[in-house]
């Protein structure tokens, strides 16, 4: 006598998709609160304890006690010093100063114009920055361009070619390649593919970097509504920025 067949279970098929469907539900809700800045997700993701973390400043957090930023674990500091062809900023001298004098690493960041050439761009940062960065960390171009009040975004080779001499020059005055900074949508447009040799620091403030950027990366900006003590008189928030945990701030060092 033939027997019955049994019958298939399928309560755990049905679980598992449902399981998965809500994962996947949650992440993508996740991501939405991030992206629109409801949940600052990148903070959960980044454990200031276990991590080398910096900040970077300009002279929009005023005045800045070196000390009491290494004293909450800030490791290293990025510290904006000229901006295109003639501008300089006003608390650099201090701040370069001061963080030499706390012991934070410090290294000096120039903010590039598509506007200006990158020769006499360079000029500016090394006059501002002087002749001399052994143990200092090496010096950065941040590059990022949004095209907003009716102005249109610079050509790829235009960028590229005014950006090559601004590294260029930087390199023959300090024997280093400098680090570029740059956003993933920057990156994407005018970044990749150019400049395979540089270090390179990714700002993705919204989203984890993996989500933003693909490619490697030394240094990433997590964060830029941090609140931390030791500045006062001007911004109330500040960068935050974590090691690759493949740099070592050895890497990043002028020698």
């Amino acid at each position: 006598m033939a027997g019955r067949k049994k019958k298939k279970k399928r309560g755990p098929v049905i679980f598992l998709i449902a399981l998965s469907v809500l994962i996947a539900a949650a992440g993508f809700t996740l991501f939405i609160l991030a992206k629109k800045r409801v949940i600052f997700l990148n903070e959960w993701l980044v454990n200031r304890e276990t991590r080398t973390i910096g900040v970077d400043i300009s002279a929009y957090q005023a005045d800045v006690d070196m000390e009491k930023l290494k004293a909450q674990g800030i490791d290293f500091i990025f510290i904006k010093a000229t901006e295109g062809t003639t501008h300089q900023d006003r608390r650099f001298a201090e701040n370069w100063e001061n963080a030499k004098n706390a012991g934070l690493p410090a290294g000096a960041y120039h903010f590039f114009s598509a506007k200006s050439p990158g020769e006499t761009q360079a000029a500016n940062f090394i006059e501002t920055v002087g002749d001399d960065l052994a143990g200092r960390l090496i010096p950065v171009v941040d590059v990022e361009f949004y095209g907003t009040g009716g102005e249109s975004l610079p050509e790829r080779e235009d960028v590229v070619r005014e950006l090559k001499v601004f590294l260029d020059a930087l390199e023959a005055r300090y024997g280093v390649k400098p680090m570029i900074y740059v956003p993933g949508d920057v990156f994407r447009r005018y970044i990749s593919g150019d400049f395979e040799e540089y270090k390179i620091w990714m700002s993705s403030v919204n989203v984890p970097i993996g989500f933003a950027y693909s490619g490697r990366w030394d240094v990433w900006q997590y964060f830029n509504r941090a609140v931390l003590e030791g500045y006062s008189g001007g911004e109330k928030y500040i960068d935050m920025n974590v090691l690759n945990r493949k740099t070592t701030l050895e890497d990043l060092l002028v020698p």
